[in-house]
């Protein structure tokens, strides 16, 4: 995957995570929309455990993106 691609795609989750941390996102997705917008087992959270699991999300995220810039065949491609 090319060094570009891979900062967009996480300049990208990273404006998501931060939508839903800091802007209101968790309490716009709670309920039935959190199930497609993180994933099943979040249903019945509340919008404080969606924001604490998508900070630890984008936490490992930023750990592997760094990663990925370093050493490129770690990228998945």
């Amino acid at each position: 995957m090319a060094l570009w691609l891979w900062c967009l795609l996480f300049i990208l989750e990273s404006l998501y995570c931060w939508w839903i941390i800091g802007y209101g996102g968790a309490k716009w997705i709670e309920g039935w929309k959190s199930f497609f917008l993180i994933d099943w087992f979040a249903l019945d959270w509340n919008a404080e455990q969606i924001r604490f699991y998508v900070l630890l999300i984008w936490l490992a995220s930023v750990i592997w993106f760094i990663l990925g810039v370093i050493k490129p065949e770690l990228r998945g491609s």
